[in-house]
């Protein structure tokens, strides 16, 4: 079952404080197709625009004299009509720390501010993408029996994970909040597939990938690891361990569609 979306079906918030910016940004996703298009200046004005008329993507700016995107995107989240609203920040800020924060939480883009059509067109895509139901055909599984454990400490983030998921039709999903978590589900069922985070406290993807191979009944399971490392050293010493793939955050519905087809058919 298939539906995929046209640009020209999205509407969209865009949240920018500067005139001029918000008609750049405005001007370019009418080059998309995109024209239904809606706008607000600051946090205020954007939490009451979005909950009026929930759109299906909100594109933000960073700062503003009422407070950050981070402080936008949590009111979303924590208001239950408006949770799932994908949402994509552009922004000059170019500080790890400063943008960690936003991947754990399930936002589907990162723009660099100036961004390139390119950019926007990628982030539309993957918007598509979230908001569509393109079920995964695979030779070998049921793709609506494929029983997965997904493993991440943010909760932002499993929400978002398990959407992209879900719309390629993987609906079996057991969640885990970190890898001790996780360790014990093992140790209870069995699963076809296992989707972890990188970084998290206590037991960490890594040394969860070490338990499966190891120790685990389990030890064949694919292990897809989702970080947003960028580490190069980092990322090698990852794969050694065991990993079977690994994608970004944020957690791109096509880029997750090849990942998956390629790990669950081989």
């Amino acid at each position: 079952m298939s539906h995929i979306m046209n640009p020209n079906e999205l509407s969209l918030l865009v949240v920018e404080p500067s005139d001029l910016q918000r008609k750049i940004i405005i001007k370019e996703l009418k080059q998309q197709g995109i024209t239904q298009v809606a706008e607000a200046k600051n946090i205020a004005q954007a939490y009451e625009t979005a909950k009026k008329h929930p759109r299906d993507l909100i594109t933000s700016a960073m700062y503003f004299d009422d407070g950050s995107a981070i402080d936008l995107l949590h009111q979303i989240r924590n208001n239950p009509s408006i949770a799932d609203t994908p949402f994509m920040l552009v922004s000059s800020e170019l500080r790890r720390e400063s943008l960690e924060e936003f991947k754990q939480s399930g936002v589907i883009a990162l723009l660099p501010k100036p961004f390139t059509s390119a950019h926007l067109a990628t982030a539309i895509d993957t918007t598509i993408d979230l908001l569509s139901t393109d079920e995964l055909e695979l030779e070998y599984f049921d793709v609506h029996e494929v029983r997965v454990l997904l493993v991440d400490d943010s909760r932002l983030a499993r929400n978002h994970i398990k959407r992209v998921l879900n719309n390629l039709g993987l609906l079996k999903i057991v969640e885990a909040a970190d890898g001790s978590e996780a360790i014990a589900l093992l140790k209870e069922s069995m699963f076809d597939l296992v989707v972890t985070d990188y970084n998290m406290p206590e037991v960490d993807g890594k040394e969860l990938t070490r338990y499966i191979r190891s120790e685990s009944t389990q030890s064949h399971i694919p292990i897809l690891m989702v970080t947003s490392e960028s580490n190069d050293t980092h990322l090698a010493n990852i794969l050694t361990e065991g990993v079977t793939a690994m994608c970004d955050k944020p957690f791109e519905p096509e880029n997750v569609r090849k990942i998956l087809y390629k790990i669950l058919e081989e």
